[in-house]
């Protein structure tokens, strides 16, 4: 069984009611949640928007592979109402579902980058993460969660 944090984001409609759906549906088709965050409200990163984001992060078990996991995540995605995954160009969505980690497991192809690439620079990913694992190791950065996140806000990673 594998142990996975999966970051959540939302900005379009009910944001609170995107994200427990989101976790539901999760729980239901993806594995055991054994740990999730509050939500935290975020600015649009990467894009203007008029919308706040809503953000979590969770950590779950699961049988699944990281590209089974990943297919996965994307057809809850798509039921909840996401035309388009982002790729370079960010927009609003309806909900994000991002692997952050599969078993601190180091995987880099076309269609999946694990530790996530972007993570370190991201306060709406690190700041529940944080909540939930503050001491998990990033595989690769060799820092803890809390690392990462001191290090962003005091403008140490830029």
């Amino acid at each position: 069984m594998a142990v996975v944090y999966l970051a959540l984001g939302t900005n379009i409609g009910d944001c609170e009611s995107n994200l427990n759906q989101a976790v539901q549906l999760i729980e239901e088709r993806i594995g055991n949640i054994t740990s999730l965050s509050a939500f935290y409200a975020s600015e649009p990163w990467g894009f203007e928007s008029q919308n706040t984001f809503l953000n979590a992060a969770l950590k779950l078990e699961t049988f699944y592979s990281p590209f089974q996991l990943l297919n996965k995540t994307q057809q809850i995605e798509i039921e909840m109402g996401r035309t388009k995954k982002s790729r370079g160009a960010y927009s609003d969505r309806v909900i994000d579902i991002d692997i952050i980690y599969y078993d601190l497991e180091k995987i880099c192809v076309e269609q999946l980058i694990v530790p996530h690439p972007l993570m370190q620079l991201r306060e709406f990913v690190l700041s529940p993460l944080v909540e939930i694992a503050p001491d998990l190791l990033h595989p690769i950065l060799q820092k803890t969660s809390k690392q990462l996140l001191y290090e962003l806000q005091s403008g140490l990673n830029s």
